[in-house]
């Protein structure tokens, strides 16, 4: 089974099991670095994938608890590097884990490297929000020649027939935005939302997953009445940042 396929494997696996699958996100190294993997061990026990985010300066995608926690990383010495070396050094992890980038540090590491350095250390694939489609053949080769995701983004503003191209190009599952705007906002999400999710799934036969704006139960309920997966990101770096066990807040989530 390649990369990509361990990812779409995992949600669907959750689907047949009769639950969402969650696809929590933690950034790389926070709150502190030295807990990164025992705590990426710990939710792999409740998550079908992980989506780990790769600390940036500029994370123009995220609202101010992922920025917050970018920033704290860095301080730390968190790179992309570093976080490679570390799940190689880890292992078997239990879930599929996918990097969350923006794309200055996938250029500065260099696409054939970072993909055979990927295979190496476990990882499935990549979320890459500041790629555009038409930008993205030469990094979407790369992974490819290792079996590896590129797993694009749409949004409810997204026009059908870019919607079915991003749709096509997907791997692993298709990132589907739930909210306009940057992370962790809203607590509502819009009524538009299983309408939209709806039209998403009719375009794929790879799973789809929602996020942004994830932080209670219901929403989980609402959202995998509709989706294979819901992705839980701001909320949960908020509880790792309070000292909480994220694992009892994960399966608080399934209700």
């Amino acid at each position: 089974m390649q990369p990509h396929e361990r990812i779409s494997a995992a949600l669907n696996g959750a689907v047949a099991a009769g639950r969402v699958g969650l696809v929590p996100y933690l950034t790389a190294g926070y709150p502190d670095k030295n807990e990164f993997i025992a705590t990426v061990k710990n939710i792999a026990t409740t998550a079908e994938v992980i989506e780990v985010g790769v600390p940036f300066s500029d994370p123009m995608a995220d609202g101010v608890t992922i920025q917050r926690s970018s920033r704290v990383a860095l301080e730390q010495g968190v790179s992309l590097r570093w976080i490679l070396a570390e799940l190689t050094a880890a292992g078997a992890l239990g879930a599929p884990i996918v990097l969350m980038s923006y794309l200055n540090p996938l250029l500065a590491y260099g696409y054939e490297a970072l993909a055979k350095d990927c295979v190496a250390a476990g990882v499935c694939g990549f979320i890459v929000p500041d790629l555009p489609l038409e930008e993205g053949e030469d990094f979407r080769t790369a992974l490819d020649e290792q079996g590896l995701a590129l797993i694009q983004l749409v949004t409810p503003a997204t026009p059908d027939d870019r919607m079915e191209r991003l749709c096509s190009a997907s791997k692993g599952f298709v990132y589907a935005v739930t909210v306009t705007g940057v992370t962790g906002g809203t607590s509502e999400l819009p009524a538009e939302v299983p309408a939209y999710l709806d039209r998403v799934k009719a375009l794929v036969d790879i799973p789809v997953c929602a996020g942004f704006g994830v932080r209670q139960a219901a929403q989980v309920d609402m959202l995998g009445q509709h989706a294979d997966g819901v992705i839980v990101g701001s909320a949960l770096v908020e509880q790792l940042e309070a000292g909480n066990d994220p694992v009892e807040f994960l399966a608080s989530l399934r209700g």
